[in-house]
């Protein structure tokens, strides 16, 4: 079987990164996999091979505008190399380029949705996203299978798009599980942040639908209404374009001593591993990778209800879910995890036993490979 991608991993032309190293496994799964990422022309990126049978082409677009220009050169290129199956990262501008190559290709085409993109809160933060919404909503009926991350991913296509929607398919996003569980401690945060005795972790991009600046509130608000004598910290891993809001927030609301912000580590594992909670406040999430990782780590998670809440992680069972953007009922959440241990370690064995059932590697990939083969007959 033949497979041509489209998205925008830029990671895959890093050496032996992460993104490398996954699709180096799909690979095996194929005949051949041609990928198209769309990439700038200052990344100066070049055509990459890996293996016998994976080959990358960046776009290196001048003006992203003429992005659908580029692409048509790197197909017309390849003569008469034909793909038994385009699929797309997103139904966004990779999909428009996708359905477009399904007809020159005269191919089928599987369009990928990895966030909520239907949450009332993905179109109303800004006028792209409003965009993207109407081309998924043009896009999504006219493709030959759907694969999603997350039943309620599904279910919200189901309610927002018009036709059956018979051909969605869902494969949530592959987390080692035993991988980090045997992973050892590498960076103890209690010991590199000694004056706490309390500490909430959160890690992830430092965006907009994050709701990050809702944590920082809440920490105002948890010194006073603490129960117990603990100091806490907020730790915030990661980077993105809300960065200096939240720094200049923190200031506002006096809370400097603790809230405190580190750049992305490849060492997360530890960091779930000697935390006491971890955090996932997002307004629209598409499955929310990061709460299975705490998880396994046996970290307990407090999240808005998004991605995979309700679906993997059941409220007052493994974790707790609250309303997204109730600042109230996060820290109440919190208050009664920071006040009650025996709670935190019943989120914690709870957390573990429902992940012994986690598929493997194999197993993931098994699935990833039927996921394309299931579009492929509905077509």
């Amino acid at each position: 079987m033949k497979i041509l991608t489209i998205g925008s991993e830029r990671n895959l032309f890093k050496d032996n990164s992460e993104a490398q190293k996954r699709i180096k496994e799909y690979g095996q799964l194929y005949d051949e996999l041609r990928i198209i990422v769309f990439s700038n022309a200052a990344d100066e990126n070049s055509n990459l091979q890996l293996g016998g049978n994976i080959f990358i082409y960046p776009t290196n677009h001048k003006v992203k505008l003429f992005y659908l220009w580029d692409i048509y050169k790197i197909v017309n290129s390849w003569n008469s190399w034909k793909p038994d199956m385009i699929t797309c990262q997103d139904p966004f501008e990779s999909g428009l380029a996708g359905w477009l190559l399904k007809f020159f290709l005269k191919t089928s085409l599987q369009l990928q949705v990895h966030t909520d993109i239907f949450s009332p809160y993905f179109g109303q933060e800004s006028l792209k996203n409003k965009i993207q919404l109407m081309l998924a909503k043009f896009l999504l009926p006219k493709a030959d299978g759907i694969r999603v991350v997350s039943e309620r991913i599904k279910q919200s296509l189901k309610s927002n798009v018009k036709g059956q929607m018979s051909n969605v398919i869902v494969l949530p996003i592959f987390v080692d599980i035993k991988k980090i569980q045997s992973a050892k401690i590498k960076a103890d945060l209690h010991k590199k942040y000694p004056d706490y005795d309390f500490i909430i972790l959160m890690a992830s991009r430092l965006s907009k639908e994050k709701n990050i600046g809702m944590a920082i509130e809440a920490m105002k608000e948890l010194s006073l209404k603490s129960k117990v004598k603990s100091k806490m910290l907020l730790l915030i891993v990661g980077d993105g374009p809300e960065k200096e809001k939240l720094i200049v927030k923190c200031r506002m609301l006096n809370v400097v001593d603790n809230v405190k912000f580190e750049p992305w580590t490849d060492d997360l594992v530890s960091y779930y591993k000697t935390s006491d909670l971890f955090l996932l406040i997002s307004n629209y999430e598409g499955y929310g990778r990061t709460a299975i990782e705490a998880m396994a780590a046996g970290l307990p998670v407090v999240m808005t209800d998004v991605g995979l809440a309700g679906e993997i992680l059941v409220d007052d069972l493994d974790g707790r879910i609250v309303p997204v953007g109730d600042a109230k009922a996060l820290i109440e959440a919190i208050l009664q995890l920071l006040e009650n241990p025996l709670k935190r370690e019943e989120f914690k064995q709870n957390s573990l036993k429902s992940l012994k059932k986690w598929p493997t590697k194999k197993e993931y990939l098994e699935r990833y490979k039927n996921s394309l083969s299931f579009n492929k007959m509905l077509k």
